[in-house]
């Protein structure tokens, strides 16, 4: 079964064509990043129209890539929820507009449920039941599943998700958009144990990450001696080198511990066989590592490579296809509505 995914949900518009869940035949993502780094942020109108320009184009290349032409396609997946309204709207228009033209059946698909799913496109299968801890700029959640297309959220932040969070420290420290490559990176020459951060206490699985980025401007008006009425954008031209990368390594490190803190009392309380990672912070190699160093030896471990973390669209075509398997039925797609909050279903 070869599926058409497209993904808009934010800043990336890609689509791409699986076979069978597991196997790519293509897939193309055109990225907003240098566009919204000038700003520190995704603006939504520019990233609604920059989707507008690259929407076609990108399904065009993925069809081209996969060597078929839209009649070869047995279904089409689009994000539907949740995500940046306008974004959300170009790329469910444009799979609509696919579906009904060529009579096609039509799956909308939740985005962390294709998140999760791009743990299917690595050339292994995890095991059931599963853990999966969801984690991006827009999302901390730690997930159960005991079968496909099954999904209970057993823990959730209070606050700031951890992508979220690693983009606002690394604003505070001045160094660049999107914040998790940038602390990752300055990580690498810091000492992780040189400045002490403290552990949020919440709810037994929750998550909260505003006092931690809190806790890192504190220490870093401490180390400075400077009152804490400092604005934070004029801390980073008070900071050396070294300095900034003794931050970004205390506060990754910190972050880290948090998340296998959390996992670690979840596979107490929800037995598992499989523990994943999902969504673009996946791809911070520290903590896939800590992850494989922590639980390789009692369970199945997966992350995704760092080209599906982030947003794409093969992840959304794996998705839809073990929904299918599930026996999900088509959706009429005149009948679509997007929706940019949503719990996971």
């Amino acid at each position: 079964m070869k599926i058409l995914g497209i993904e808009s949900s934010c800043d990336e518009t890609a689509a791409a064509v699986v076979e069978n869940g597991n196997k790519i035949l293509s897939n193309v993502v055109v990225s907003q990043i240098d566009i919204h780094a000038a700003y520190g942020g995704v603006i939504p109108e520019v990233a609604a129209r920059s989707h507008i320009e690259a929407i076609q184009p990108v399904i065009n290349k993925a069809l081209a890539d996969a060597n078929l032409a839209i009649e070869d396609i047995d279904a089409i997946a689009v994000t539907h929820t949740p995500g940046l309204v306008g974004s959300l709207l170009i790329g469910t228009l444009a799979a609509r507009t696919i579906a009904i033209i060529n009579n096609i059946p039509f799956y909308p698909t939740h985005h962390l449920k294709s998140h999760i799913y791009a743990n299917w496109l690595s050339g292994f299968e995890p095991s059931f039941p599963l853990l999966s801890a969801v984690i991006s700029g827009g999302h901390t959640q730690i997930i159960y599943m005991d079968r496909h297309d099954n999904f209970e959220i057993i823990g959730t932040t209070r606050d700031d998700a951890i992508g979220e969070c690693f983009d606002k420290v690394a604003k505070i420290l001045g160094l660049p958009y999107p914040g998790g490559p940038a602390i990752s990176k300055a990580a690498e020459s810091g000492n992780p144990q040189k400045y002490k951060l403290p552990i949020p206490k919440v709810g037994e699985l929750d998550f909260s990450f505003s006092g931690l980025k809190t806790a890192v401007l504190r220490a870093i008006q401490k180390e400075l001696d400077l009152p804490i009425t400092t604005p934070s954008y004029e801390l980073q031209n008070h900071l050396t080198e070294q300095q900034i990368s003794d931050f970004a390594a205390s506060f990754q490190a910190t972050a880290i511990k948090i998340l296998i803190q959390k996992l670690k009392k979840a596979s107490v309380a929800y037995p598992a066989k499989s523990i994943l990672l999902a969504g673009g912070v996946s791809a911070n190699h520290p903590l896939c590592a800590e992850l494989q160093k922590t639980f390789s030896k009692t369970h199945q471990v997966f992350f995704p490579e760092p080209r599906l973390s982030t947003d794409n669209g093969a992840m959304v075509a794996s998705a839809a296809y073990y929904s299918i398997q599930s026996g999900e039925k088509p959706t009429d797609p005149y009948e679509l509505d997007i929706s940019p909050r949503s719990t996971i279903h």
